[in-house]
């Protein structure tokens, strides 16, 4: 398992590497200047305080670094093993057959990727199509679903309507009798589901932005 202390000084590591201060590494990935900051690594109440995997994401994108690249900055025992992950294409998956009831992935006949160790033994790939979800997931763009993992108040999600829609937005909030969706490109609108026309929710863990 990660440790707190392992990402943030593969984090470090990686602005020294690039000649650059753990705030030089935020502003130059567009992030605020603050974000890793030490006192931005644990609350005043003593709390631990993970990077954001879209904050990963831009660090990975802005200095051109691999997942493995980071991942070796983590140390030999933190290194995960990479496993084939079902990569299935987002027009796909609004056809039958590519899931189950519940989002978990079903069925075969799907490509594969590598990827390092994920926990949820669901997890699977969706390649992004179009440019409906500009500009925060482009065309070809790679995310990582995660059936198990919890979903939340601002995580960016994975979500099929009964009627076989695939919505990738973010969840604004959550009731049991809707769910509202924030689009991630403002030219399309938020969505409001009712809960019994929702087939399966699930979180977006990681992207190749």
């Amino acid at each position: 398992m990660l440790t707190h202390t392992q990402i943030w000084t593969a984090i470090d590591a990686l602005a020294q590497k690039h000649g650059m201060s753990a705030s030089g590494l935020a502003r130059k990935a567009g992030l605020d200047p603050t974000t890793f900051n030490k006192s931005k690594r644990r609350s005043i109440d003593g709390r631990l305080r993970w990077p954001s995997t879209e904050s990963l994401a831009k660090i990975l994108e802005a200095t051109g670094a691999s997942v493995d690249q980071f991942m070796a900055l983590l140390g030999p025992e933190a290194r995960t093993p990479r496993r084939p992950l079902p990569l299935i294409g987002l027009a796909q998956a609004g056809d039958g057959g590519f899931f189950d009831d519940g989002g978990f992935p079903a069925g075969a006949g799907w490509d594969e990727i590598d990827f390092p160790g994920v926990a949820d033994p669901n997890a699977y790939a969706l390649e992004i199509s179009g440019d409906s979800m500009l500009p925060a997931y482009r065309d070809g763009d790679i995310v990582i679903v995660s059936p198990a993992a919890p979903v939340r108040r601002g995580d960016r999600v994975v979500a099929k309507t009964k009627e076989g829609e695939i919505l990738a937005k973010e969840l604004k909030r959550q009731t049991a009798k809707t769910v509202e969706l924030k689009s991630l490109n403002e030219k399309h609108p938020d969505r409001t589901i009712a809960t019994g026309d929702l087939q399966w929710i699930a979180r977006i863990v990681w992207s190749s932005q």
